[in-house]
């Protein structure tokens, strides 16, 4: 398997504070309590408490994905309100702590010793890379770049190289791009192969 990823053209969060989103290979909403923990401690972490997950929304971190937290919580992080996900609200959109440990959500891990991956972009022309390019990227890898402009401006992302882990459902290793904080309706796509994705222009100030 070649890991030398994604090059593209954009703006730049740092890894959120040491918080990350994980769902399932087998896609969303598929982790128990137990199964969410043994996650994170797996990828050398732990589940993300409130505060944990709390700071890294302060610099960027926004997930329409209900997940797992320390102590049997769940919830998710909005930065920008949208009609589609956080109910019109911003903050940390809070489920409580679920007295069923068996249901089944994502998971919000943190690991302070996780190498930063990712970032906030508001310049007007950036080039980012995946960790280590053109060399492979480690395993466990998990990487959220924002780019925010200013308002009335869009965002032109092209990909000048892209080669991720084959994998025909893209359940391995792969890039989701999502248009607006709508994570909704504002999905563009997920890609992985070695097929160089499309350009993308947004249809508003944020992807």
């Amino acid at each position: 398997m070649d890991n030398s990823a994604l090059t593209t053209f954009c703006e730049f969060t740092e890894q959120a504070a040491g918080v990350y989103h994980r769902e399932a290979r087998s896609g969303k909403y598929k982790l128990t309590y137990a199964e969410a923990k043994a996650v994170c401690e797996y990828e050398g972490g732990h589940l993300a408490t409130y505060k944990q997950l709390e700071a890294a929304r302060k610099i960027g971190f926004h997930i329409c994905a209900a997940g797992w937290m320390a102590k049997g919580r769940v919830g998710y992080p909005i930065v920008k309100p949208g009609p589609n996900c956080g109910f019109g609200k911003t903050g940390i959109i809070d489920y409580g702590v679920r007295l069923n440990r068996s249901e089944r959500w994502d998971a919000y891990c943190y690991n302070p010793h996780a190498k930063e991956c990712g970032g906030v972009f508001t310049d007007p022309k950036q080039i980012f890379k995946s960790p280590g390019f053109p060399n492979e990227y480690d395993d466990n890898q998990i990487c959220y770049w924002h780019i925010r402009l200013k308002y009335g401006q869009r965002i032109h992302l092209s990909f000048l190289d892209f080669d991720l882990e084959d994998d025909p459902a893209c359940l391995a290793d792969y890039v989701e791009i999502y248009d607006s904080y709508d994570d909704v309706h504002g999905f563009v796509g997920r890609y992985c192969g070695d097929e160089l994705p499309e350009d993308i222009i947004s249809t508003g100030n944020a992807v």
